[in-house]
């Protein structure tokens, strides 16, 4: 098939979709406007990158002015790592600290600028001749794809980082949405950026047909991209919420003074069965050490490393107890589980009969009819 016809279609066409749905995120009203900008910033960016399959038929540009417009994809990978921490942490700002990640684009400017930014016009033209052959154009896609590498690990390891926050500090089963959005994104990212490094080996050591052959592919996975984001947007409006940007682990957390673990196991265990905190569907470790009376970082520690469990197991594992005592009892036998439910503390039905059967190994109907 020839792809030539095709790869300038993809690309206006993901140009546009880009553009708009970076429109839409500058323009809707919400408290992280931060996220939307950042977002919106890296896929203005990726539409400006792309535009070079169509935007020569149009525009005759300098040679100077091509290769910072060629550049400028440095930007694409400091813009979405700051957009992951920047939904995951609800108080993240940016600070001067981040200029740092202005450092891919200064060095590939300052790698280019002996043989090309101070050269004279037949040199320039020489060298976009050779384009491909230039040392400095192999140096920088290596370094990129390095780059590229180490930015994907880092993200990687944040979002790792917050399903334990999450898991950690929150018994709700909604609070893990953020974290599963961030995953897809992750993996998507991921498989086009693979792609991508695929289309750059084969630039340079096989055929243009082979090559073009992966740009579309990259172009298809694009498209699914862009209507993907769309979707999340439009079916998850009130994702990303986020967490506060100072919360620590329990493995990272230097307790205030040392835990009597006995009695301190002893006053959570009777807390829980007689006052019974987890009937709150919106309960939190936060809140559960207020009622303690104990420092939060305290009952972390508590939880998490002397009953080896997550906050979010730990309470669940007293809302299906609580639910196993209803499922159990005659009186309550007109109860659907619904009802029970939200009784327990659980505030869906797919995070309800997901505990249960994680800690059962039955559904709640299966446990009712054998009991």
């Amino acid at each position: 098939m020839n792809y030539e016809s095709i790869i300038p279609f993809l690309a206006v066409l993901i140009v546009i979709l880009f553009l708009l749905f970076s429109a839409f995120l500058l323009s809707v009203k919400r408290e992280k406007k931060l996220s939307n900008q950042l977002l919106a910033s890296f896929l203005i960016i990726t539409a400006v990158d792309i535009s070079a399959f169509f935007y020569y038929k149009f525009l005759t540009l300098p040679l100077a002015v091509e290769m910072l417009r060629n550049s400028i994809s440095a930007f694409k990978n400091p813009l979405l790592f700051l957009y992951v921490l920047s939904v995951i942490y609800s108080n993240f700002k940016l600070k001067w600290t981040h200029l740092v990640h202005l450092l891919p684009w200064l060095i590939t400017i300052l790698v280019l600028m002996p043989n090309f930014f101070f050269a004279d016009d037949n040199a320039k033209i020489e060298f976009y001749n050779h384009y491909n052959q230039n040392i400095e154009i192999r140096f920088l896609g290596v370094f990129g794809d390095l780059l590229s590498l180490a930015y994907l690990i880092a993200e990687v390891y944040y979002i790792t980082r917050y399903r334990k926050l999450l898991l950690e500090n929150f018994a709700d089963n909604s609070s893990l949405k953020n974290y599963i959005w961030l995953k897809q994104l992750a993996i998507l990212l991921f498989i086009g950026q693979f792609l991508t490094w695929i289309k750059n080996y084969s630039r340079i050591h096989f055929t243009i047909e082979n090559t073009n052959t992966l740009r579309a592919v990259i172009l298809f996975f694009g498209v699914f991209l862009i209507c993907w984001l769309f979707l999340k947007a439009v079916n998850s409006p009130k994702l990303f919420k986020g967490i506060d940007v100072n919360l620590k682990t329990s493995n990272e957390i230097k307790t205030s003074k040392n835990i009597e673990q006995n009695e301190d196991l002893s006053a959570l265990k009777s807390f829980m069965t007689h006052k019974k905190p987890y009937l709150n569907p919106s309960l939190t470790i936060r809140k559960l050490a207020a009622e303690l009376k104990m420092n939060p970082r305290d009952v972390s520690v508590l939880i998490n490393q002397n009953l080896n469990k997550h906050f979010f197991d730990f309470i669940n594992e007293y809302r299906i107890e609580e639910a196993k005592k209803i499922l159990k009892d005659p009186s309550k036998k007109a109860f659907t589980v619904l009802e029970i439910l939200y009784e327990v503390g659980f505030n869906s039905k797919s995070s309800f009969n997901t505990a249960f059967k994680k800690h059962t190994g039955l559904t709640p109907t299966q446990f009712r009819k054998k009991s």
